[in-house]
């Protein structure tokens, strides 16, 4: 599961519920030939959520007249699974405690930094706040803020309710939150500035390569010694290597934020089933298979010689799943 990836060039920004939907049944008319069950079964990513996927599965059981586990992150209503929207950003925090726990330490009383403000941002720090972590850092694609106060339940609701009713900018954080302040994207820029501030953990969770060799050295001197990716290869190979040679504890997308397709196989075996688990049953599945691939990954690092490398283990334990030509 999760080895393909499409999209679309329709920008969602500024469109009315009525477009999107029309946009959505039309790239379903096209896709529904491509996708299944037991083919591939696409779920949200950037500027894909409930909304967009409910679209999309309305147009695909019309044109094939069934109801299946074709699409994950699907609304409660129609076979969605509780915590899939929360399964990425609560998978990656679950892996970076099991990272800090090789140390003996826990996320209790860490300032975590954190960009993007989609679904596994808001639930990074849904999940990070629970755990006592006090994270500070929030973004889109404008700029960034933050809050030395930390964001806390009460603001995180703010947010959810900007980003994902009102699909609001990031900006208007500061207007609520005086403390708070806003730093916008200077694309001028050899590096992002949210990466300067100083913390002990990192959580990145917008996009790809928001993570250059810059970001990463002012990241190690600024005291980061945790990074876990929610966002599917936010660290460029310069900056991986800068984390490598630093010996942080370093968890790459492959394994950090498997949690979200992880929770997607938990979602398609509950509609092959007909049944719906509780909260507490999924969360704990999806916390139990984030130890699992944190375990597979420490113990195949040591195996081949690199301990503390889960890069390393990570690519080899997925190689290691495929028959050698």
């Amino acid at each position: 599961m999760g080895g393909g990836k499409g999209g679309s060039d329709f920008d969602p920004k500024g469109k009315s519920d009525n477009e999107v939907m029309r946009f959505c049944q039309s790239f379903m008319n096209e896709l529904s030939r491509h996708i299944g069950p037991n083919t591939d079964v696409p779920a949200g990513d950037i500027g894909v959520g409930g909304r967009e996927i409910g679209y999309l599965f309305g147009q695909y059981k019309k044109l094939r007249n069934e109801f299946t586990g074709v699409l994950t992150g699907k609304g409660l209503n129609w076979g969605g699974s509780l915590i899939r929207p929360e399964a990425t950003g609560y998978g990656s925090v679950y892996f970076a405690a099991e990272m800090l726990g090789t140390r003996g330490e826990t996320l209790k009383g860490k300032t975590c930094l954190v960009s993007g403000s989609g679904n596994v941002a808001q639930y990074t720090v849904e999940k990070l706040l629970q755990l006592g972590a006090k994270p500070v850092t929030l973004s889109d694609s404008n700029g960034y803020i933050y809050d030395p106060e930390g964001i806390d339940n009460k603001k995180l609701d703010f947010i959810m309710e900007l980003k994902n009713i009102r699909r609001g900018r990031i900006k208007e954080y500061t207007e609520k939150f005086k403390g708070a302040t806003y730093t916008a994207l200077d694309a001028k820029m050899d590096h992002n500035m949210l990466w300067t501030h100083k913390a002990q953990c990192a959580f990145p969770s917008a996009t790809q390569n928001e993570i250059n060799g810059k970001d990463a050295q002012n990241m190690v001197k600024n005291g980061i010694y945790v990074v876990a990716e929610g966002a599917n290869m936010p660290t460029t190979i310069d900056g991986v290597n800068v984390f490598l040679d630093a010996k942080i504890l370093y968890g790459p997308g492959k394994a950090a934020n498997a949690g979200g397709v992880a929770t997607s196989g938990l979602e398609m075996a509950q509609n092959s089933m007909r049944y719906s688990w509780t909260r507490e049953e999924v969360d704990n599945r999806l916390h139990m298979i984030m130890k699992s691939i944190h375990k597979t990954c420490v113990d195949v690092a040591e195996r081949f010689g690199t301990p503390g490398n889960y890069v390393n283990g990570a690519n080899i334990a997925v190689f290691s799943k495929w028959p050698m030509p």
